[in-house]
C-alpha cells in the first residue's frame, strides 16, 4: 500500500510554511542597506523616498566645505525600526560620506572594502563563541552605488569600486537623479532609446529602455559582479515581472519627499516648468522597480545570498588561510587616523625632547653642586689636616717641656 493511501489526510507537513510563517511574523526581519556614491547623488533623499520616512537627516551643505580637511572617507550608520501591518523590520542604512569627493580618490573604497569585510570577520568571530545569544549582525544584504548621472559612460572610480565591492556585496548600480538628464544624454547614457523633442521624451527615456547596453557591456567588460534576482517562478506573471525588473538594470531614479498635487492626485514628485517627474510612474523612473526588488519581492533573497553566498565565501577563504584564533590582518590604514597617529607621534617625540633636555638640565646643576661639595670637602680635608699638624705639634711641645727640667 502507498503511504498516500494509509494516510489520506497527511501527517501535517503541509502546515509547516504556516508554522514558519508566524515564527517569521513574531520576530520580524533585519535588513541593512549601504549606499555608495559621490555626495551630491540623493542618496539620503533616495532612502527617505524608500522608506517614506525621514531616516536619513537632510545634510548641512554649509558642512561640506569643512569635511574637505579631513580627507577620509567615512562610514555612518543609521538604525530605524519601520512597521507595516504588525510586521517589524529592524533597518540599518550604511552611508559612505566623503567618498569620491577629492581630487585624489586613490585608495577612497578601501574603508568601503574594510567595513564589509569587518562585518563577515565580526559575525565569524561570533559564531566561533561558545555562547551565541545577542550575535551583532551589520552583514550588509545590498548595497545600491549611485552613478553621477553625467550622460557618458562609468568612469575609472566607478568601476573599481565597483570591481572591489561587487565580489563583497550584492551591488545594484543606480542612475541618480535620471529626471537631470537632457534626452539626448540619456539616449546616450542607455543607447537604445528613441529620441523625441519634448518632455514626452525625457519621460519615455527615463523607463522604456529595453536594452541598457552601454553601463552593461562595461560591467560585463571589466568582470563586475552585479545582483541579478531570480527569474524563474511557477508563476507566469512573477517571471515576467522578475524578467522586467532585470531588463531595467541600471535603475533610472528619482528621489523627492515633496508631495506635489496633480489634478485631483497627490504624487511624489519633482516639479519643472514643463511638468511633474513623478517618483511612482513607471514611466517616468524605475524607482517602482527597484522598491519592489529591494523590499517587496527579494529581500529574502538578498538577505540568504549574502549569508549563503559572499558569507560563505569570505568564511572559507579565512579559514583556508589563517589558522584558529589568529587575528585578520589588517589591510588598510584609515588616512584620518594615521594623520592623527602621526600627529601623537610628533608630540610625543616633542615632550620626550622637552623632558629630555629638561633632565640634561638637571643632570648638570647635580653634577655642578657635586663638584662644588667636594672642593668644599677638599678644602675641610685640608683644614682637618692642617689643624692636625698644627696639634701633633702642640702635643710634642708639651712633652718636651718636662723632659728639659
Amino acid at each position: 500500500m502507498s503511504p498516500s493511501a494509509l494516510l489520506p489526510d497527511g501527517v501535517g507537513i503541509a502546515h509547516l510554511p504556516n508554522q514558519r510563517h508566524k515564527i517569521v511574523s513574531k520576530r520580524g526581519a533585519k535588513f541593512t542597506l549601504m549606499v555608495c556614491g559621490e555626495s551630491g547623488c540623493g542618496k539620503s533623499t533616495y532612502v527617505n523616498t524608500l522608506f517614506t520616512s525621514g531616516i536619513k537627516d537632510p545634510k548641512k551643505l554649509h558642512l561640506r566645505h569643512t569635511k574637505q580637511t579631513e580627507k577620509t572617507v567615512e562610514i555612518e550608520i543609521t538604525k530605524a525600526e519601520l512597521e507595516e501591518k504588525n510586521f517589524k523590520v529592524k533597518l540599518t542604512v550604511i552611508d559612505t560620506p566623503g567618498f569620491g569627493d577629492y581630487v585624489n580618490n586613490r585608495d577612497s573604497w578601501m574603508p568601503i572594502v574594510e567595513f564589509l569585510d569587518d562585518q563577515h570577520e565580526s559575525f565569524m568571530g561570533q559564531e566561533q563563541q561558545p555562547t551565541r545569544a545577542g550575535i551583532i549582525d551589520l552583514r550588509v544584504h545590498a548595497c545600491l552605488y549611485f552613478i553621477r548621472p553625467n550622460g557618458h559612460t562609468l568612469k575609472p572610480l566607478d568601476i573599481e569600486v565597483m570591481k572591489q565591492i561587487g565580489s563583497r556585496v550584492n551591488l545594484i548600480p543606480v542612475i541618480a537623479k535620471a529626471d537631470t538628464l537632457t534626452p539626448q544624454d540619456l539616449a546616450k547614457f542607455k543607447r537604445n532609446v528613441s529620441r523625441k523633442g519634448g518632455e514626452r521624451a525625457l519621460l519615455i527615456c527615463l523607463t522604456h529602455h529595453p536594452s541598457i547596453t552601454q553601463i552593461l557591456d562595461v560591467i560585463h567588460a571589466q568582470g563586475i559582479q552585479i545582483y541579478s534576482c531570480p527569474i524563474e517562478s511557477d508563476d507566469e506573471e512573477v517571471t515576467s515581472t522578475n524578467q522586467r525588473i532585470m531588463d531595467a538594470m541600471p535603475f533610472a531614479v528619482i528621489g523627492s519627499t515633496e508631495d506635489i498635487t496633480i489634478g485631483d492626485r497627490t504624487v511624489k514628485g519633482r516639479q519643472y516648468s514643463w511638468g511633474v517627474a513623478e517618483v511612482e510612474n513607471e514611466d517616468h523612473c524605475d524607482f517602482k522597480k527597484l522598491r519592489t526588488l529591494l523590499i517587496r519581492s527579494h529581500m529574502h533573497d538578498l538577505i540568504s545570498t549574502t549569508e549563503e553566498t559572499h558569507y560563505e565565501s569570505y568564511r572559507q577563504t579565512q579559514m583556508e588561510t589563517r589558522k584558529f584564533g589568529e587575528q585578520k590582518p589588517k589591510k588598510y590604514e584609515n588616512p584620518k587616523f594615521k594623520e592623527k597617529e602621526e600627529q601623537l607621534r610628533l608630540a610625543f617625540t616633542e615632550q620626550v625632547k622637552k623632558e629630555e633636555n629638561r633632565f640634561r638640565q638637571w643632570e648638570a646643576q647635580l653634577v655642578s653642586e657635586r663638584d662644588r661639595l667636594n672642593k668644599d670637602l677638599e678644602a675641610q680635608h685640608a683644614q682637618i689636616k692642617a689643624m692636625e699638624g698644627e696639634l701633633e705639634q702642640m702635643y710634642q711641645m708639651h712633652h718636651r717641656g718636662p723632659m728639659r727640667r
